[in-house]
């Protein structure tokens, strides 16, 4: 059998296996490793023989990558985001934004997506963005007779920032599979996280203008107040200036800023009183099955580009799209079709570690900056956690606000969002200085 078939019947077993809902690690890994073991039979070795280079190629590719340096930031960052909402920095962040947004029509739920938006800049991470905003902003909204379809959208769509604003793990991932700078990335994801961060604000305040009645006004607060919640906000502004500011100046590398950012959280946390030992071990603990779950992906996903290098597959589809002369746009609506229907699906870390093995040769073939490229992925990721019928910052915010808010008046209000995200995704591809211009004047 010609390795390309091979490389085609494990890639399609691969689609069968997600859509029978096996785990994204074990359908890497297994597909990946048994079609492996068929490569090298097939070129003639018997079992013995053939299993020897199997388990060499699987057992190195995997701790090449867990022993990356690079890896070492994912629970850092995650640690930090825990050590963050245990401590309350996330919630002074939202009661913040509140205050000074409750006059503007819709100010709650603004404030719920700057909420959002601050908790991603130290935390990384879509979904426990999207949990820990939803316990504290969609019972706040509904309390005070918010549109359930407005309260739980907004903290729906806010969450998915984590994806686009530094750190964010799904750039840490591109950067180790693509090896290109994470730094860079990182600076390349604040401005179309900002453009998207205001973008759902504006979709508030039409929402809202058009239909009073979904945010009823709230009284504001003294001036004094204001002063107040915002002084209460400095760890989080300190901790930004660490992560975007170091890296940006060259001070630190994304992995110093990650250890240097969650060890002054713990210091001001356990000064200010908010963090004790029982909350640390509680923010150590699901650091660690957060970060194990990653990196079990993670390790199925090197096998799997181990595979697909092995029986040549990627080259020859990147080959095949070249010869068709597609324009880059076209290249690009394609690319984006194929990550709309699979985000219908798969979560987002799946559909990154499946696709890019194939899309990268593609892109390099193109010409194409990786960087700006990354930022194109990382939003359309961004996207598919807020598109039916999966969208799992949905589903995360229906189990939040179980009993409360249905699943479907989630998605209901979701795809009033999705238009300013398609607006926003065109922008990024037109414009590619929007991406590019944080990352060529950092020093």
């Amino acid at each position: 059998m010609e390795p390309i078939t091979l490389g085609l019947i494990g890639f399609a077993c691969a689609l069968v296996m997600l859509a029978l809902r096996v785990p994204i690690s074990f359908t890497l890994a297994g597909v990946s490793s048994s079609f492996i073991f068929l490569f090298f039979l097939n070129r003639g070795m018997d079992f013995e023989r053939a299993l020897k280079p199997t388990l060499t190629m699987i057992s190195g590719t995997a701790y090449d990558l867990v022993h990356s340096y690079d890896l070492s930031m994912i629970p850092l960052f995650i640690l930090l985001g825990h050590i963050a909402y245990h401590t309350g920095m996330t919630s002074d962040i939202y009661k913040a934004a509140r205050v000074w947004l409750m006059k503007l029509p819709g100010g709650v739920a603004m404030a719920s997506v700057l909420g959002c938006g601050g908790f991603s800049a130290i935390s990384g991470s879509s979904m426990a963005c999207a949990s820990a905003m939803g316990r504290i902003c969609v019972p706040e909204m509904l309390e005070a007779k918010y549109d359930k379809k407005l309260a739980s959208a907004s903290v729906a769509v806010g969450g998915t920032l984590g994806s686009l604003i530094p750190p964010s793990v799904l750039f840490i991932l591109y950067g180790i599979f693509t090896e290109v700078s994470i730094n860079q990335l990182f600076m390349a994801g604040v401005l179309p996280g900002i453009i998207s961060m205001l973008a759902y604000l504006l979709v508030i305040f039409i929402w809202v203008k058009s239909s009073p009645g979904v945010a009823p006004g709230i009284e504001g607060d003294s001036q004094l107040s204001k002063l107040k919640v915002a002084l209460d906000c400095w760890p989080v502004l300190l901790l930004f200036f660490i992560i975007i500011g170091g890296i940006y100046s060259g001070f630190f590398t994304a992995t110093e800023a990650a250890g240097v950012s969650t060890m002054i959280a713990v210091i001001v946390g356990v000064k200010q009183k908010k963090l004790n030992m029982a909350k640390f071990l509680d923010s150590v603990k699901e650091t660690c099955l957060q970060s194990t779950s990653i990196f079990f992906i993670a390790a199925g996903a090197k096998i799997f580009v181990g595979f697909i290098a092995l029986t040549g597959i990627a080259p020859e589809i990147a080959e095949t799209i070249t010869s068709m002369d597609l324009s880059v746009w076209m290249l690009l609506i394609m690319i984006a079709v194929i990550y709309f229907v699979l985000g219908m699906f798969l979560d987002p870390l799946g559909i990154m570690v499946l696709t890019l093995p194939f899309l990268i040769p593609m892109v390099e073939g193109y010409g194409l900056n990786l960087i700006w490229f990354g930022v194109i992925i990382v939003k359309l990721l961004e996207i598919s956690l807020i598109t039916p019928p999966v969208g799992l910052n949905v589903f995360v915010i229906g189990s939040v606000v179980r009993g409360q808010v249905s699943v479907g008046e989630i998605f209901m209000g979701v795809t009033r969002f999705l238009l300013a995200d398609l607006l926003v995704l065109a922008a990024i591809i037109a414009f590619p200085i929007i991406s590019l211009l944080l990352p060529n004047t950092s020093f």
